[in-house]
Order: C-alpha cells, then sequence, then structure tokens
C-alpha cells in the first residue's frame, strides 16, 4: 500500500520537485532539538560534572588505594583531571544513552506517531528520510559527548584550578596539550559508539516501538561488555568493540600509543557500517503502513 501511494506521489510531482530538497537536515534537526528527551538528555550529561564535584566536597578527596593511584585518584588535581575523569566514568554507560537514544528513536518514533507513511508520501525518498535522520542522530550523539567534557572542564577549573593534566602512572601534560588529547579522547569515544548507533539505527527500521529500538541497543552493548569480561574467550574478545572501549586511555598519555585505538576504530566502523547498510536495505523494501 505504501508503495503504491509513494509511486502515485512521485507521478504527480510539480515540475521543479528535487528530492535530494527534501526534509533538509536543519529543518530535521530543530525537530530533534525542541524534543523533550533531548533537552532532559543534554540536561543530564550537563548536571553530572556538578554531581562529582558535590560528591568529592561531601566524601573528601579521593585518595590512592593499596599504594596504586588511578585517574580518579587525580581527579581534584585541576580541571582537566576533571574533564578526563567525567569521561572515564562516563564512557562505558551513561554515553551509550544518547547514542541508542539519538539514533533509536528516531525512525521508530515517527512510525509509532503514525506519520512516516505521510513522510514517505511527501514525497520524502526512503534513502533520503533516512539519511536526515542518521545524520541529525549522529549530530546530537557527538554533541553529548562534546557537552559533557566542556562542562566538566569549566566546573573543574572553577573548583580545583586551572593547571596540568597529572597523569597517575608518572607525569603531567601541560593544559594546552591536555586539551588537545581530551579532544582525541572525545573524537575516539565517539568512533567506538558508532556500533552502538548502528545497532540503534538498524532496529529503529525494523519496530514502531522506540523503546525497543533503544532498549535493543542498549541491551546488546551491555551484553558486548559482559562477553568482554570473558576471559576464557581469549583473542575472540579482540573482534568485540567493547574490548577497545577504553583505548583512549592511551592517548592521555606522555607518549601516547595509538595502536590499540587504531584497532577499535576499524573494528568499531566496520561493524557500523554493516549495521547501517542493513538499516537502509532493510527500510527500502519495507511496507510502511504506520
Amino acid at each position: 500500500m505504501s508503495t503504491l501511494t509513494e509511486r502515485t506521489a512521485e507521478a504527480e510531482t510539480a515540475s521543479g520537485y528535487r528530492a535530494g530538497h527534501t526534509l533538509p537536515l536543519r529543518v530535521e534537526l530543530v525537530r530533534q532539538l525542541k524534543r523533550r528527551r533531548t533537552l532532559v538528555m543534554f540536561g543530564i550529561l550537563a548536571a553530572l560534572p556538578f554531581v562529582l564535584v558535590i560528591a568529592f566536597a561531601i566524601g573528601g578527596t579521593p585518595s590512592d588505594r593499596g599504594g596504586q593511584v588511578t585517574l580518579m585518584d587525580t581527579a581534584t588535581a585541576s580541571g582537566a583531571n576533571f574533564a578526563a575523569v567525567n569521561l572515564f566514568v562516563s564512557a562505558g554507560f551513561l554515553l551509550v544513552i544518547p547514542v541508542a537514544l539519538f539514533c533509536g528513536d528516531t525512525v521508530a518514533s515517527e512510525a509509532g506517531w503514525s506519520s512516516l507513511r505521510y513522510l514517505l508520501a511527501a514525497p520524502v525518498p526512503r534513502a533520503r528520510l533516512l539519511w536526515s535522520k542518521l545524520v541529525v542522530g549522529l549530530g546530537l550523539s557527538l554533541a553529548a559527548m562534546i557537552l559533557l567534557p566542556v562542562v566538566a572542564l569549566a566546573v573543574g577549573t572553577a573548583a580545583y584550578g586551572w593547571g596540568p593534566l597529572q597523569i597517575p602512572t608518572g607525569g603531567s601534560l601541560d593544559p594546552g596539550t591536555a586539551a588537545q588529547r581530551l579532544l582525541v579522547v572525545v573524537a575516539y569515544i565517539f568512533l567506538s559508539q558508532l556500533v552502538t548507533a548502528g545497532l540503534a539505527f538498524w532496529l529503529s527500521t525494523k519496530t514502531d516501538a522506540p523503546l525497543g529500538a533503544v532498549g535493543g541497543a542498549v541491551g546488546l552493548t551491555i551484553v558486548g561488555n559482559v562477553l568482554d569480561a570473558v576471559t576464557a574467550l581469549g583473542h575472540w574478545r579482540d573482534f568485540l568493540p567493547a574490548h577497545w572501549q577504553f583505548a583512549w586511555a592511551d592517548a592521555v598519555q606522555p607518549h601516547p600509543e595509538w595502536s590499540g585505538m587504531i584497532q577499535g576504530t576499524a573494528i568499531s566502523i566496520t561493524y557500523a557500517l554493516v549495521l547501517f547498510a542493513l538499516a537502509f536495505r532493510g527500510f527500502a523494501r519495507k511496507d510502511v503502513v504506520s
């Protein structure tokens, strides 16, 4: 039914119609920015640094455990350290949620509102619709990942002062170098989360329930983390994106090591491209009735 509707609409389109001009990115971006879940997600990420500052104020300055100094123990050394700690405590799970939310809710929510078929009958080509929603979803995910360290750096600098990034293993990075390395860390975390984005986006084209797409992507990401903890899998864990999620720690060393980040990026992008391709291929053949 929907396929016939789309063909009829295409046949009746006025002269001057350009498929590439339908559903502009700015229109989709404004639509998503106005949604409550976007504002709530950004609010939670912006609030986390304040929560940690309060926690440190109540609990006192972190101290080493058993003579072993960790990144958490240096959280109050400077604003740069505080920003790095915020990324460390968030990368494993919290930053997974906005990626799954922005990429998994986007198509499924239209189907849930019964507005998807009307978008396609506008007519907006299916590939164009998916492309616009994917770009905006990834853009919002990246914005969320940038927001957290930026707010953390500002809050940490106000609370603990501006200074070098103290490295737990010894040494430090001057503020300029630390800022550059933190940018690399954010970029890597974003690339490592492309698998979650791919899962969420693919599931979003398969279901009319946004919660199913978002929850499914988060659940499968958690399963990947659990499997990575099974040391009996040996070298098979190297093929799990979760195995490389904290490889960014090698970037905040006096002499950074890039091999782990390169492997993690390659695996993440490979999985993501396959999942994005499955989403586009499946949606092109789907009978949209909602």
